[in-house]
């Protein structure tokens, strides 16, 4: 089957960390249903914020309904009025299948210009029934622990992706909107935000080959399904060419001797390392003998000749796609609405990046091979690295006090959404207020609802938070957009009033969060959103301490959520985080650099029993251990994405032939020789002796755009020192405001390009004579010659 041709961001949460969402009610009178109050005040809503989270008997008062009355009708799940039963989601489903299908008809038949002008808008909106149906579904069967509802999810996911694939056949549509596109007197009266989605609905169509002769049509189709299979095989199926390396457990010394008593072998002498796990990483750190660390390093890098084979095939079916498409990679299909624009655009961002990152990698190798005494090998470097953090933290902790060990209590997780809380309202005016759950609102009764207001409490977004850890929970942090902003026309809100009285719900948003925008009064479809983590639950005594890689967490999958809260635009297709690949991660890399600046921590680092706050010299402490780390590793690290990213851009570059397949180890070590620093070795004649590249399971889902990371990461830290002055205007209103007005309030609305040259200011130096503004190969350069830094990396 064809990916959903009508929306982009649903192929974009599958990718990145992936995403669903849950939501819940801000409904206007005028949409026949009670208005949010005001809190009494927001000293109230912050202290509640805090407890919310952090006091399971605080949560279980407050999470009690308020009133009981036995006539009232249990609350859907997230709001939605049709989700009180599994039953409900096959009602769902089908009501919101009829309404496509109603919209599909009125497109088909457009022919004045009053009808071409209201097109846009039409197929925005058979996206967003699709999409909520889909989204919703695709959510609550991976996270509800009811295996009924599970099911019934299920089955309203697949009605509705096997109607989007019969979209994927439906001339028609692509038709009409060619037709509407080539009316001067129809695209004169669109609106700037009708234009871009009108644009991408025309790419849509065109990536899924709607506009080719039936026997291309049909071969793209089978293609498709034939890269969707091999892919997911790929992406699950990593595994190495040898399950174990039988050592002496004599030459093991250095590892832990109790993880030596679990791998034994029936011979004592000997001991059998896994090529998989925790435990061949330990080795890699711990292990003294260097042939040992040779012999496991390269059986943990060799991937097996299946796997390897799924991946030569999936590169070729690409290729042929693409050249079915009319491209001559897969990297140019994929690209050309990106940023990046072309893989030669990419090409210069990462070799640039490689030239910045050069000289900090050449400085932590050098103190490694001065520590180990000769030629450093890439079997050495976990190793020498572990000695090297080991004897800074012997040498730094050594000297602290006791209290460096109680840094997590002041993190608990209350404090950390109060502190989010706290920044949102200081740069842009937005707060969290805590919500008591309505009966059957949540999927589990842990799940906290927080609704998002601003300064004049005027509703903008619903959060549901699934934040503890709780038995078969997918580990993955994520943030799930599981309906998106858009405006409801009048139209549509006398279409559900005219539906009163029937068995259909009369509520044009399904009964999910809806407010009338204040300027213009018109009713407004609110972001609804899921963040889910995995953080340890509470007990009844003590709240859930955050260490500080789950501090960042949170603040990362925030970051993504204020861009949907943010970016509320008229349409959906463009709202929030549906935007370019390469622009998405943004929002979500920068907010990582505020969780522990200086400024920040003192609105919230506060212990969850005393209230005290952490202290400046633990404050510094954790910055210099930062600090100090990324000094050790950062810039190895930095190169091994970028490694990554040039190895995935030269596989989807590659022409290869339909007859024939690429041969991957080979341009594997062929990019690393050229630009990694420390290369996986060849053996004595020449030919390679690893195959790493059967791990990287992203190839699949970020094929051709795994540079979008860095390249975000990149832009962030660019954003961080000239905007919010690396840390000096954290907090400041006038920064926010601007990075608010530029970047994050367009959603997709707005070029990538024009948002980082607008933020950045014509007065700075990297924007010089307009060079951003415009992308292309310079700015991409440009970006690479920015750098990542040595901070945020990976503990």
């Amino acid at each position: 089957m064809l990916r959903p041709w009508i929306c982009r961001t649903c192929r974009l949460q599958q990718r990145l960390h992936r995403r669903s969402i849950t939501s819940s009610s801000f409904r206007p009178a005028s949409a026949s249903a009670s208005p949010v109050h005001p809190s009494p005040s927001k000293s109230s809503d912050d202290d509640t914020l805090r407890r919310v989270f952090d006091s399971q008997s605080f949560w279980r008062d407050f999470s009690q309904p308020a009133s009981f009355s036995p006539d009232r009708k249990p609350t859907g799940l997230v709001q939605n009025q049709y989700l009180t039963s599994p039953e409900g989601f096959r009602t769902f489903a089908q009501v919101s299948l009829q309404k496509c299908q109603a919209i599909v008809s009125r497109v088909l038949a457009a022919s004045t210009v009053d009808e071409y002008r209201a097109l846009v808008r039409q197929l925005d909106r058979l996206s967003d029934l699709l999409c909520r149906v889909i989204d919703l579904s695709d959510f609550i069967r991976a996270s509800h622990p009811d295996p009924p509802v599970q099911e019934a999810a299920g089955q309203a996911y697949a009605l509705m992706f096997e109607y989007m694939n019969v979209l994927n056949t439906t001339t028609g549509l692509h038709d009409q909107l060619r037709a509407a596109l080539a009316q001067p007197a129809v695209t004169a009266h669109w609106s700037s935000e009708e234009t871009i989605v009108a644009r991408i609905l025309l790419q849509d169509f065109a990536n899924s080959a709607i506009h080719m002769p039936p026997p291309e049509r049909q071969r793209f189709v089978t293609l498709s399904n034939e890269i969707s299979q091999l892919g997911s095989a790929f992406a699950h199926g990593a595994e190495p060419a040898r399950s174990h390396v039988v050592v002496p457990t004599t030459d093991l010394r250095g590892l832990d001797p109790i993880l030596i008593q679990q791998i034994k072998r029936w011979n004592p002498r000997s001991a059998a390392v896994p090529t998989v796990g925790l435990i061949p990483r330990l080795a890699l750190r711990s292990t003294h003998n260097e042939n040992v660390r040779r012999e496991i390093y390269q059986a943990t890098r060799t991937a097996s000749s299946r796997q390897i084979q799924r991946l030569e095939q999936l590169l070729s079916k690409r290729t042929e796609l693409a050249q079915l498409a009319g491209f001559p990679t897969f990297a140019h299909m994929t690209l050309k609405d990106k940023m990046a624009k072309s893989p030669e655009a990419v090409s210069e961002f990462l070799t640039s990046l490689v030239t910045s990152n050069r000289p900090d990698v050449q400085e932590e190798l050098a103190q490694l091979q001065a520590q180990k005494g000769s030629q450093l090998q890439p079997w050495d470097h976990a190793y020498y690295v572990h000695q090297r953090v080991r004897r800074y933290e012997l040498s730094e902790h050594a000297r602290k006090s006791r209290e460096w060990a109680t840094i997590p209590e002041f993190f608990s997780l209350g404090t950390v959404m109060q502190g989010l809380s706290r920044l949102f309202d200081r740069l842009y005016g937005v707060r969290l207020i805590p919500r008591e759950p309505a009966p059957g609102e949540t999927w589990t009764p842990d799940v906290r609802r927080l609704d998002v207001v601003d300064e004049s409490n005027h509703p903008l977004a619903v959060i549901y938070c699934d934040l503890f850890s709780r038995p078969n929970k997918h580990p993955n942090p994520a943030h799930f957009t599981l309906r998106c902003a858009r405006e409801i026309t009048p139209e549509e809100v006398a279409e559900s009033a005219a539906m009163e009285g029937s068995a259909a719900v009369a509520h044009p948003n399904d009964g999910m969060a809806t407010a009338l925008d204040p300027h213009s009064q018109t009713l407004c479809q609110l972001p609804t959103i899921a963040l889910v983590c995995d953080f340890p639950e509470p007990s009844s005594s003590t709240p859930s301490l955050l260490s500080e890689h789950n501090v960042r967490t949170l603040f990362h999958e925030m970051g993504h959520a204020l861009h949907s809260i943010l970016g509320q635009t008229r349409l959906q297709g463009i709202s929030g985080t549906r935007c370019a690949t390469d622009f998405a991660e943004l929002p979500s890399v920068l907010m990582e650099r505020f969780a522990t600046d200086p400024s920040v921590l003192a609105l919230y680092a506060r212990h969850w029993q005393t209230d005290q706050p952490l202290s400046e010299t633990m404050i510094q402490r954790m910055a210099q251990d930062r600090a100090a780390h990324g000094a050790i590793y950062g810039a190895v690290e930095n190169e091994a994405q970028i490694m990554m990213a040039l190895v995935d851009q030269a596989y989807h570059t590659a022409p290869v032939e339909h007859s024939s397949f690429l041969d991957t180890t080979k341009l594997y070590h062929q990019v690393c020789s050229t630009h990694a620093s420390l290369p996986d070795p060849v053996d004595q004649h020449g030919r390679p002796s690893t195959s790493w590249q059967g791990f990287f399971g992203h190839l699949y889902g970020y094929g051709a755009t795994y540079y979008s990371y860095i390249f975000d990461r990149a832009i962030a830290n660019k954003l961080w020192e000239d905007v919010f002055e690396g840390g000096a205007a954290a907090v400041d209103r006038s920064a926010g405001e601007r990075y608010k007005n530029e970047v994050l309030r367009w959603g997709g609305g707005r070029n990538g390009w024009e948002c980082v040259a607008g933020v950045l200011g014509p007065q700075n130096a990297s924007n010089a004579n307009g060079r951003l503004v415009e992308g292309g190969d310079e700015a991409m350069r440009e970006v690479g010659r920015w750098g990542l830094g040595r901070d945020g990396i990976s503990g």
